[in-house]
Parts: C-alpha cells; sequence; structure tokens
C-alpha cells in the first residue's frame, strides 16, 4: 500500500513546490511571451508545462538507475543534491532571484521560446530533478509510493500551469516585484528542506543516527521530571 500519510504528503508537496517555484516562473513567463500574440499565450503555456513534466517525469523513473549504473549511492546523492539544494536556496535569499537571473539568460537568446528558459530551466530546474531523485529512492519507497509522489508533482505541475494561464490578470495584482519577494521566502524554506536531506543522507549512509520523532521532546521531559540537585 502506498504512504498517504498526510504529513509526508504535504512535505512532499511543498518540497516540489519551492524547487519548481511556480510564482518564481512568472515574470520569466512574461518576458518569454513579451512578442508573442495574446492568443497563443495558452499554447506556449502548456508546451513549456509538458515539456518540463516529460524531463521530470524521465528523472522520476531513470535517474536513480542512473546513479547507480555509474556506481553512486543514494545516501552520496542526497549529501550532495543536499549541499547544491542549500547553495541554491542562498541564492534565492541573499542573490540574485530566479526570475531575475532567467529573464537574463533569456535576452541573451530571444529564439528558446517555451523550451528554453520557461520549460528548463525555471520548471524542470535543477533543483527540482535533484528533488525528485531524492523523494522516489527506490531503496526505501515502494513502486506504489513512487506513484503517490509523481501524482504530488502533477499537481505541482498543474498548479504551475493554472498560475501561467492567469498570468494576465496575476501581472496587475502582483507584480515582479511580488514575485521575487515569495521567491525569496521560498529560499527560506528550501534551505531548510535542503538541511534535512544532508541530515537524511548522512544516516543513510551510517555517518549519523537521527533520533525517532518526539524523542528530543521526551528527553526534554525526562529533564524536566528529574529532582533538581541539592
Amino acid at each position: 500500500m502506498p504512504d498517504l500519510n498526510v504529513s509526508n504528503l504535504l512535505r512532499e508537496f511543498i518540497t516540489l513546490f519551492v524547487v519548481i517555484d511556480p510564482i518564481g516562473t512568472l515574470p520569466v513567463f512574461y518576458f518569454a511571451t513579451q512578442f508573442v500574440p495574446d492568443r497563443l499565450h495558452w499554447r506556449f503555456a502548456v508546451r513549456a508545462v509538458s515539456v518540463a513534466t516529460v524531463v521530470l517525469m524521465l528523472f522520476l523513473v531513470g535517474g536513480q538507475f542512473l546513479l547507480e549504473a555509474i556506481g553512486l549511492r543514494l545516501g552520496s546523492f542526497q549529501i550532495a543534491g543536499g549541499i547544491v539544494l542549500f547553495l541554491f536556496a542562498l541564492s534565492m535569499i541573499f542573490g540574485e532571484a530566479k526570475p531575475s537571473r532567467e529573464i537574463e539568460e533569456a535576452e541573451r537568446d530571444h529564439l528558446a521560446g517555451a523550451i528554453f528558459p520557461l520549460a528548463m530551466p525555471s520548471i524542470a530546474s535543477p533543483g527540482a530533478m535533484l528533488a525528485i531523485v531524492i523523494l522516489t529512492d527506490n531503496h526505501s519507497n515502494s513502486v506504489s509510493d513512487q506513484i503517490v509522489t509523481a501524482m504530488v508533482l502533477l499537481v505541482v505541475l498543474g498548479f504551475t500551469l493554472l498560475l501561467l494561464l492567469m498570468a494576465g490578470r496575476l501581472r496587475r495584482v502582483m507584480g515582479n516585484v511580488g514575485a521575487n519577494v515569495i521567491s525569496r521566502v521560498m529560499g527560506l524554506i528550501l534551505a531548510s528542506v535542503a538541511v534535512d536531506a544532508v541530515l537524511s543522507g548522512a544516516e543513510t549512509v551510517g555517518l549519523i543516527a537521527i533520533p525517532e520523532e518526539g524523542s528530543l521532546l521526551q528527553g526534554a521531559d525526562v529533564m524536566e521530571a528529574a529532582p533538581d540537585k541539592p
């Protein structure tokens, strides 16, 4: 049976939402479609999300097999991926916001259309590819669990498509400044997810032992219940 624990589902949803960053993708969409007729914007959005979906699904199905084929342990990949995600999060918080950086890349190539920079690397970002492989560990997740993760991914991508289809209305409400602010808040959340990935990877390779949930609280309760020394 798949793991339908609400907390796990929420964690996966937040992780994928943060690394895909649908809101941060809006300014990239605005730039990429500035010379595209309004009547074709919906096709532009559907094409970009479709390409990103294919790329991320390929990583979900074959990402870990590729790693194991070249002799890498998932724990090592989790640590490396967590570090990369953490650096990516720092760039979102302190550096140039994701939309600004990708718009600058788009300005150097006006022929990319919906594929670059919208589908990649804005929607199917390197962080999203890493997160997908980590969330679908073949050694700890059954096929049904991975199907659940795939469904969560499709929900996030569906939400991304919905935002892009509503881009015209949202632009008047939020603007680029609002997208940048939200992107930095998401960077903070992603930093926490990255630290958790590093800890999980370290536990997988046997470097540390993470206590069960609640054990720290139980330890605190024991300390409070212990009599004070004279």
